[in-house]
């Protein structure tokens, strides 16, 4: 195990510089922050001042080649998240990859097996994956508590309105930069409810149930830019059972994100409702479980720390566990991919 972590950045923009960054100097005592990258020279400059970051470039190939990270977190445009994966799994690097892990089904198949070959491993910082229950979720169904799985449903809401409708998003007015219509408003750049949101409900729901999806039929609603406002669509997986998914960015901005999942098998069922703090399994012959939440420990329990402070330990060469690894991202991916071509065709879809 080595002592210190080596950490590059690609897209220090606007959740790396509210988030990523400050939390991995509150490792300063066993991370570095080797390098930064960026678009905008003015912006470079500015992110590596603030993090007294030693090496700097707008080129992430250049970054890579030079500083030799350990890990790289990996928090540009959408688009550009592939590319700059490839670089890095390349170089010999963990990647902590944000979500959408790709923008494209083919594409996220490829990180994972380019992880696969060069023994390194991706990470997607789900921050509700990285909390107390969604481990015991995902145990519950690995144990066989609810049989085979024969349904789910996936329902998530965001307060995102203006960030997905071209416009300031209110809760940024503070930060260094803001996030910009071009990734987030515009459906040509994987822009909309879907990649931008969605990918969180996904990776919940893939931590937790094991199989693939196979086909999607979905229809969405459009923001004033033509990005999705509204996601509903019908899964089926391989192993048969159907998923509804649900999405909107309608939600009041006093009131907190909701996921709510619930997995029906052939031998019970299971609630997990972050807004409510509720993880319950419900058993055909009575055996029950109900997890113990304390209040607070739901939506609000998502953590941006948890993601970073698990992917510095590995890094640094430590066993830990990996709560939404490039397999959990593949999946999501997946999902979207054949959810956006269903959209717009209208007709299902093949992973």
């Amino acid at each position: 195990m080595s002592e210190r972590a080596r950490i590059a950045v690609i897209g220090a923009g606007w959740w790396a510089t509210e988030f990523h960054l400050p939390n991995l100097k509150k490792r300063e005592q066993d991370c570095d922050i080797v390098g930064v990258s960026r678009l905008g020279a003015q912006e470079l400059e500015l992110v590596r001042a603030r993090f007294d970051v030693p090496f700097a470039t707008e080129d992430f190939r250049e970054l890579v080649a030079q500083t030799k990270p350990d890990g790289v977190v990996i928090a540009s445009p959408h688009t550009a998240h592939y590319d700059n994966a490839v670089a890095a799994l390349d170089a010999g690097a963990h990647v902590l990859i944000e979500k959408p892990m790709t923008t494209s089904a083919r594409d996220a198949r490829d990180l994972v097996a380019r992880a696969e070959r060069a023994g390194r491993q991706i990470m997607i910082p789900h921050g509700w994956n990285f909390t107390h229950f969604m481990p015991m979720a995902a145990r519950l169904v690995a144990e066989g508590r609810i049989g085979t799985l024969r349904h789910a449903t996936c329902q998530m809401g965001s307060a995102l309105l203006d960030l997905f409708g071209g416009e300031p998003m209110v809760e940024t007015a503070e930060h260094t930069f803001r996030p910009p219509p071009s990734t987030w408003a515009d459906p040509r750049n994987a822009g909309g409810y879907g990649w931008g949101q969605l990918s969180h409900a996904l990776g919940a729901l893939f931590r937790i149930v094991p199989d693939r999806p196979a086909e999607v039929y979905a229809r969405t609603g459009k923001s004033p830019t033509g990005a999705d406002y509204f996601d509903a669509a019908v899964v089926t997986m391989q192993n048969g059972a159907t998923c509804v998914l649900s999405g909107s960015a309608a939600i009041p901005k006093h009131v907190g994100p909701h996921i709510d999942i619930r997995l029906y098998g052939d031998e019970g069922l299971l609630f997990l409702d972050i807004e409510r703090e509720r993880l319950e399994l419900r058993r055909l012959d009575g055996d029950d479980y109900v997890h113990d939440f304390k209040p607070g420990e739901g939506a609000a329990a998502y953590s941006t720390e948890g993601p970073i402070n698990r992917f510095v330990d590995l890094c640094r060469g430590m066993d830990i566990a990996n709560e939404a690894d490039g397999s959990v991202g593949m999946r999501a991916v997946e999902v979207l991919d054949a959810m956006y071509r269903s959209a717009e065709t209208g007709q299902a879809a093949r992973r």
